[in-house]
């Protein structure tokens, strides 16, 4: 009888903790546990593991040169090589410089870097919350070895740029329209790796406000660029475009993390790099007609007809339903993820913008739980080789290709409408 009652009770708990990790509305209070867990073990960190400097000291050396009254992009350059980044990046580290006294405090440069890492991580969770994600993905975001180096080891602007895209992504998913193009262009004007998400913002913007409304955000997005880099394009705007957007920047096989399995040979050839950019666009034309649209019912066809004849009324009401949290949540993960499975050369603080964006779209995508955290764990693996030998950057592009593949079928099961204005015109199945 006693025997039949612990089970019975052990039953129980497990139908408690499964439906505790099951059930989306759970996030409200697992979310801030989580949190604080991780705000414990950010300090832990800090206190037990030695700093590793890479770049901090040649921010602050490019910050002392900025202060000195240099605004030529061209003459700023610090140990590590000049400065490439936009002007988000040089009045962010201007702070960070005043705050540390010059740099030399590294311990508090950490602790304001715990604080943008349990920010950052906020937003991702609301952001996974307002699209109904369950709770047992939450652990996949706490626990990365290689998120808590990146940001508060590391001290990478790249925490920057993936605090204001996760802000973006919410304010997004609450409709927020204009909130979100000014962070979202904020992160483009702390690093232009956000370049990778622009054909998921544009087509969000398209699809919830039309033609004309998305042209006006696209315009405050330039102008928030322009002002960020006012008093660099004005000394010389050639070199600020130049090196803040530099496109055809080369690379270093020996920091590469993803291709290094391809051989020094095959990752420094043009018809290499030629591939992965033809490779890049084929998988964005894909993923817009056969998954992006699919949501709202519209072709190619009939999105480029959104173009010439914006719809007005009722059709473009019913087109703007379809942009709900959880779609906004799955373009933009797609085409990040897109775009770094085609990324010639990824170093090891790129990984801030996969961490928070794979989980979802493997969840999303039906994937039994185990497979989820099967691919997780193997991500987080390969991203932990250092240095990077060919098995882990094949497991990084494995890793990636399954979660662009995931995202794939993310799309698919998103919500979509059924349209109850039939126009012939805008090519709607």
């Amino acid at each position: 009888m006693f025997q039949t009652s612990v089970q019975l009770a052990g039953m129980e708990l497990v139908r408690q903790v499964l439906k505790l990790a099951l059930d989306p509305k759970q996030i409200r209070w697992v979310g801030p546990a989580l949190i604080a867990s991780d705000a414990v073990l950010s300090l832990l960190i800090v206190w037990k593991i030695p700093y590793t400097e890479i770049d901090w000291q040649a921010y602050m050396q490019q910050i002392e040169t900025y202060i000195a009254g240099e605004r030529d992009y061209a003459k700023i350059s610090g140990s590590t090589g000049p400065l490439v980044y936009p002007g988000g990046h040089v009045y962010i580290y201007r702070l960070l410089y005043a705050l540390t006294d010059g740099g030399k405090d590294i311990r508090l440069a950490q602790y304001a870097f715990i604080v943008l890492y349990l920010g950052t991580l906020t937003l991702a969770i609301a952001a996974y919350r307002r699209a109904n994600a369950p709770p047992w993905v939450l652990p996949m975001l706490v626990l990365s070895k290689r998120m808590h180096s990146i940001f508060m080891l590391r001290l990478f602007n790249d925490g920057f740029a993936v605090a204001f895209l996760f802000a973006s992504i919410v304010a997004y998913q609450k409709r927020w329209w204009t909130v979100g193009s000014l962070l979202f262009s904020a992160g483009l004007g702390v690093k232009m790796s956000l370049l990778l998400v622009l054909p998921a913002v544009g087509l969000i913007l398209m699809l919830a406000i039309g033609r004309d409304r998305a042209v006006k955000q696209a315009v405050l997005m330039m102008q928030v660029q322009a002002m960020l880099g006012y008093e660099f394009i004005v000394e010389d705007v050639y070199s600020y475009f130049g090196r803040a957007f530099e496109l055809s920047r080369q690379f270093f096989f020996k920091w590469t993390v993803n291709w290094r399995f391809v051989g020094e040979e095959t990752f420094l050839s043009r018809n290499f790099s030629l591939g992965l950019l033809a490779a890049h666009g084929a998988l964005l034309v894909t993923f817009l007609g056969t998954r992006w649209l699919k949501p709202a019912r519209i072709t190619l066809s009939g999105l480029e007809w959104m173009l010439l004849e914006p719809p007005r009324g009722a059709v473009q009401a019913k087109i703007a339903h379809s942009v709900t949290p959880d779609f906004v949540f799955s373009v933009v993960a797609s085409a990040m993820l897109i775009g770094c499975l085609c990324a010639r050369s990824l170093h090891y603080q790129f990984f801030a913008y996969i961490a928070w964006l794979a989980p979802y779209v493997l969840w999303r995508s039906g994937l039994h739980p185990v497979a989820v955290y099967a691919v997780w764990a193997a991500q987080e693996w390969a991203w932990n080789v250092y240095p990077s030998t060919d098995t882990s950057s094949m497991v990084v592009v494995g890793c990636l290709a399954a979660s662009v593949l995931a995202s794939w079928f993310a799309i698919g099961r998103t919500e979509g409408v059924k349209l109850a204005i039939k126009d012939p015109d805008l090519h709607v199945e």
